[in-house]
């Protein structure tokens, strides 16, 4: 559940007062936290009141640690929720991402909670990259005096769900440390399995650590204006408009929707989740496929609902998920489909180029209705880059999506939210959504650093976002883009805002690579190469570094155009240069939002 927390034995605030405290504090950036726990310190000393700042554990033998890796911020959520709920309970804990955690203090822990996801297929997220590295590593001491549990979240329509959980768990068994509560494994429809994890740490903590008398304990305090996942906010649909030009092969929006009574709060980098309902056309060709009528009646969580309503809006019915297959499998009982269950590179590659519809249609069956909406998973909601400054644009959140359809295997096929967007929704109507926040993809707090951006596509969305932020907070560091698409005439996402941020000094420099508009194919990493003299005293005067956009072909190419720059100007090797990026990465001072 998230929540909010404050106090309590002893509480010095009222519900009233804790909730309007929690209220005014959320959303606020750790720097903006720091100054308005410094500033409230100062009221109290002012008025002579003493200072004291409750140690729940002296040492990490006396308490549990919790240690987050989490691309997305579902894991970081999850993380905080055990820690409320350990300290509700009256235990000691420590909470921390594991970017932050001393790799040297792992020998001295006794009690480990680890919450990690896995992104893209088999990527650990960017704030566990060095402590996984160090863990699989021959560097990692025996841990014999450790006791731990992994709950690890991933996708199953990748082939290596949930890796980097898996490798956390199997690598501190071999290192000697024993398990409190068995691994599980998250799917996107998280919650239940999160929550079951959750609570067998729980039961364990009594037989593990002591609860002081005098820690004080929390409660969780609703502020009214938290949305999430489980309770969205209406937003009404004020601009849905097509930016691409009508020659071009590509479909993308820009959509406006108002934010004005939500109380949600963002930040350049942040993503906007959307709850989306399936295409039409896809809930009635899987339907007829089944041979069974819409109103069949199924049941989706305890609740009793048409086939067509369930497909619609309660299930995944677009991506054919590893557990789909084994499902469909199951019930189709044909042989081709069992082999390739049984050969890895081959299942790789159905998951990668089948829909749901593609697998029903190969390998055929008439299971039923419940049996087929019991191989499905829930409908996940959809995140996109946000491509606006809240302090440019109040009350209001802008997206930049392409519409994804294409022709397969003999039919049409859909993305379920992009078409949702972009085919079902007019101004007036309402989106569901919430934020989703996105700590690993910030604007440097300093403004006169140098922001170096590259976005190809709707990975420019972000960008769009940082430049009016740079420009609202008069940032004297220079912006720089990288931007690439097919056509300059019809794929030139902004074209008209960028050459008003030239001429007004917001953006300093733009690069532009249009990869079908010459018989020789161009992409950004060539422009890249082009200006590495410039990148590269860009970055030894300190600039950051941001990529956003797909992570199968485009951000491997940028690390490596990065990384014969930096060889290249540095007269270094090839892995020497490799570890300064990664440098740079840890650091945050190169930063990706790929998917």
């Amino acid at each position: 559940m998230s929540s909010s927390i404050a106090a309590q034995n002893p509480q010095p605030l009222d519900q009233d007062q804790a909730a309007r405290l929690n209220e005014a504090l959320y959303g606020l950036s750790a720097l903006q936290l720091q100054w308005a726990s410094g500033y409230a310190a100062g009221m109290a000393a002012a008025n002579g009141a003493e200072i004291r700042t409750p140690n729940p554990a002296a040492d990490t033998g006396d308490a549990l640690t919790i240690l987050y890796g989490s691309q997305t911020g579902n894991g970081a959520q999850l993380a905080k929720d055990l820690d409320a709920a350990v300290r509700n309970k009256g235990f000691a804990v420590q909470l921390k991402s594991l970017a932050d955690y001393k790799l040297a203090q792992l020998k001295r822990e006794s009690l480990l909670a680890f919450v990690v996801s896995t992104h893209g297929e088999g990527d650990p997220p960017d704030d566990a990259e060095l402590f996984r590295e160090f863990l699989l590593s021959g560097k990692a001491p025996k841990l014999e005096q450790l006791q731990y549990s992994v709950l690890a979240l991933g996708d199953s329509s990748y082939l290596n769900f949930c890796q980097t959980g898996r490798e956390f768990d199997a690598r501190l068994e071999e290192l000697g440390a024993k398990r409190i509560a068995a691994l599980v494994e998250c799917d996107l429809d998280y919650d239940a399995d999160a929550q079951g994890w959750a609570d067998s740490v729980l039961s364990k903590l009594p037989e593990l650590i002591d609860a002081p008398e005098n820690l004080p304990r929390l409660r969780a305090v609703e502020t009214g204006a938290r949305h999430d996942k489980h309770r969205p906010f209406a937003a009404e649909v004020l601009v849905n408009q097509k930016i691409t030009a009508g020659e071009s092969s590509k479909d993308v929006r820009h959509i406006e929707l108002s934010l004005e009574g939500s109380g949600l709060h963002y930040e350049p980098g942040d993503s906007l989740a959307i709850i989306a309902s399936n295409p039409p056309e896809l809930v009635r060709q899987l339907i007829d496929e089944l041979g069974v009528g819409d109103d069949s009646p199924v049941n989706v969580d305890d609740e009793t609902l048409p086939l067509g309503d369930a497909l619609s809006n309660e299930l995944e019915i677009t991506t054919a998920s590893l557990g789909f297959l084994k499902s469909w499998s199951a019930l189709a009982d044909n042989e081709k489909l069992n082999s390739i269950l049984a050969d890895r590179d081959r299942l790789g590659e159905l998951i990668a180029t089948h829909q749901i519809i593609d697998v029903v249609r190969q390998f055929p069956a008439k299971p039923g209705a419940q049996a087929f909406v019991d191989s499905l998973r829930k409908l996940s909601p959809r995140s996109y880059s946000i491509a606006s400054s809240l302090n440019s644009n109040p009350d209001e959140v802008h997206l930049t999506v392409a519409a994804v359809r294409y022709d397969a295997f003999g039919s049409k096929h859909w993305g379920a939210a992009s078409t949702f967007l972009a085919d079902r929704i007019d101004d007036g109507d309402t989106v569901r959504v919430f934020v989703e926040p996105n700590n690993r993809f910030r604007l440097p707090e300093d403004n006169s650093a140098d922001v170096i951006m590259i976005g190809p596509g709707t990975g420019v969305a972000p960008f769009r976002a940082f430049v009016e932020e740079r420009a609202e907070r008069s940032a004297d560091g220079h912006n720089w883009l990288f931007f690439g698409d097919r056509n300059f005439s019809s794929d030139f996402l902004y074209q008209l805002e960028w050459q008003r941020h030239l001429k007004q000094g917001s953006l300093d420099r733009l690069d532009v690579a249009f990869s079908r508009d010459q018989a020789e194919k161009i992409y950004v990493q060539d422009r890249l190469q082009e200006r590495a003299a410039d990148l590269m005293e860009w970055i030894d005067r300190g600039a950051f570094v941001y990529v956003c956009g797909d992570a199968k072909q485009m951000a491997g190419d940028v690390d490596n155009a990065l990384i014969e720059i930096i060889s290249a100007h540095r007269n270094i090797s090839s892995d020497d240069a490799a570890v300064e990026l990664k440098e740079l990465r840890r650091s945050g001072r190169y930063q990706r939002d790929v998917y």
